[in-house]
């Protein structure tokens, strides 16, 4: 799943730009777009700043009342945000300020769906080669991108999943362990551990007959008799056997 943000303030263009998006396919796509539409770009840097919004793609109008589409893309530079930016303007002498802050692209509008889609496609072939992996996880007040490795553990507690991170970044969702695990488990990195846990392999410090302790110092008691498969998944993982 990928996230884009689309910020424009006229409707229409939001509408055309959307219905280009949501036709864009590619054989080579993995998951869904998820999409996300601002008439402005404060409201765009407010959800960025405080609802832990982190588009993987934002598509900006550089004309906008307020500030400016290169004025938004310098402040998120500036403070360390490298999304990727692709512009879109009604005139071609932004074209050197447009690069400047690293856009990928500018597109002049009207944009066509021939203009739009190969950005698209080189887009998410970066994606495909660019360290971290992300994935996406929704909690009670919005999507948050996470790099796998900054997740230690799982619990299931009732009918939500804790997830424990590092740098007490840790979130509570609702959803499945199951359909947790479908997100994780696609990483080697992660091993259920009975129907309450998920553990991140990478981050265990030492791991026993009953229990196991993590690099932050927590301690997972092991359901009865899930050691000799935690233990065969751990030295694959590190030995490089695993499948």
């Amino acid at each position: 799943m990928y996230q884009i943000a689309i910020c424009d303030d006229e409707v229409s263009e939001l509408d055309k730009v959307e219905q280009m998006l949501q036709k864009y396919h590619t054989p080579h796509m993995e998951g869904e777009l998820l999409l996300r539409r601002f008439l402005n770009s404060e409201e765009l840097l407010l959800q960025m700043t405080t609802k832990s919004y982190q588009p993987d793609l934002i598509i900006l109008d550089i004309y906008q009342p307020g500030k400016s589409g290169i004025e938004t893309a310098r402040k998120l530079r500036d403070r360390g945000d490298f999304c990727k930016i692709v512009f879109l303007t009604s005139s071609q002498e932004h074209a050197l300020e447009a690069f400047g802050v690293e856009a990928i692209s500018y597109l002049v509008k009207p944009v066509s769906e021939k203009e739009l889609f190969p950005v698209l496609d080189k887009v998410l072939k970066d994606f495909v080669n660019e360290q971290p992996r992300y994935i996406l996880l929704q909690t009670d007040d919005c999507v948050r991108r996470v790099e796998p490795n900054d997740i230690l553990y799982c619990e299931a507690q009732r009918k939500k999943q804790y997830v424990c991170m590092k740098e007490d970044k840790s979130v509570f969702l609702h959803m499945t362990m199951a359909k947790l695990f479908e997100l994780l488990c696609v990483h080697k990195e992660f091993a259920k551990l009975g129907a309450s846990y998920i553990v991140n392999l990478e981050h265990i410090e030492r791991l026993g007959t009953q229990m196991l302790l993590m690099d932050n110092g927590e301690e997972i008691y092991l359901p009865r008799g899930s050691y000799k498969e935690l233990r065969e998944k751990y030295f694959d993982h590190y030995l490089g056997t695993g499948h």
